[in-house]
């Protein structure tokens, strides 16, 4: 098992915060963001670590360097083009090899030991990929998950308007009392999932998509494990967040 993190982007939301620093550098509890994440991943023995740096990738690499000072490997490659999720994680196509990954975005933070759950959701069966998913977020600025039985994805539906949630739930796919499961943005894939990045086109938003390449992999009878986030979940998207952390550690 390797690891992935996407940490190119430059965090616009966070306004002046990130104008010498790129947001997932920004301290929570006194330590970036980023290595939060990484420490969180060398708990559940994964030390091979690949970052997709972008906007200020000097400031992350110079603090993360070959990773000796976590005992782990860490090494890094620059998206140079902005234009999505879905072709970030390519930077590490050749880092990934023939080996599993964990994806995760520099900006999410969980309690460490999800990642171990995570790893051993995997290993439960032949899966090409895990997806984690949390409740009580607003699903129209995210992914909406719908699972089977065994918790195995079944649809996904990325950022649904209102009408189609309403639709939705005329059709059965939505029962009042059930959880809504949002995605979290941390996963594991089998490295075929770059056949299904290559094949990307472009959103609406004129990005490509990640979760348009997890739809592809479930049309094309790929199993992908489901695992609810357990505790903390926490997506550091603008500066409220992080002035709520900071309050938090200092109670």
């Amino acid at each position: 098992m390797k690891a992935v993190i996407l940490a190119a982007g430059k965090g616009t939301r966070m306004k002046e915060l990130t104008n010498e620093l790129p947001k997932p550098m920004l301290k929570v509890q006194g330590r970036p963001i980023l290595e939060h994440i990484v420490t969180g991943i060398l708990s559940a023995g994964v030390r091979d670590i690949f970052i997709v740096t972008g906007f200020r990738a000097e400031v992350i690499e110079k603090h993360f360097a070959d990773g000796a000072k976590w005992n782990a490997r860490i090494s890094f490659g620059r998206q140079e083009v902005q234009n999505g999720t879905g072709k970030a994680p390519e930077v590490a196509k050749a880092f990934v090899g023939d080996s599993p990954f964990l994806l995760t975005y520099g900006d999410i933070l969980v309690k460490p030991e999800t990642y171990q759950q995570m790893v051993q959701r995997f290993a439960e069966d032949n899966y090409s990929g895990v997806i984690t998913v949390t409740r009580g977020e607003d699903v129209t600025h995210g992914g909406l998950n719908f699972f089977d039985e065994q918790f195995c994805l079944k649809r996904l539906i990325e950022k649904p308007s209102r009408e189609q949630l309403e639709q939705l739930r005329r059709e059965g796919w939505l029962k009042p009392g059930d959880p809504v499961w949002y995605n979290a943005g941390i996963y594991i894939f089998q490295p075929l999932v770059f056949e299904f990045t290559a094949r990307l086109a472009k959103s609406p938003r004129g990005e490509y998509e990640l979760t348009d390449a997890v739809i592809a992999m479930l049309g094309a009878r790929h199993r992908i494990a489901g695992l609810e986030i357990q505790g903390r979940w926490v997506d550091v998207r603008d500066p409220e967040v992080l002035t709520a952390l900071e309050r938090e550690s200092a109670d």
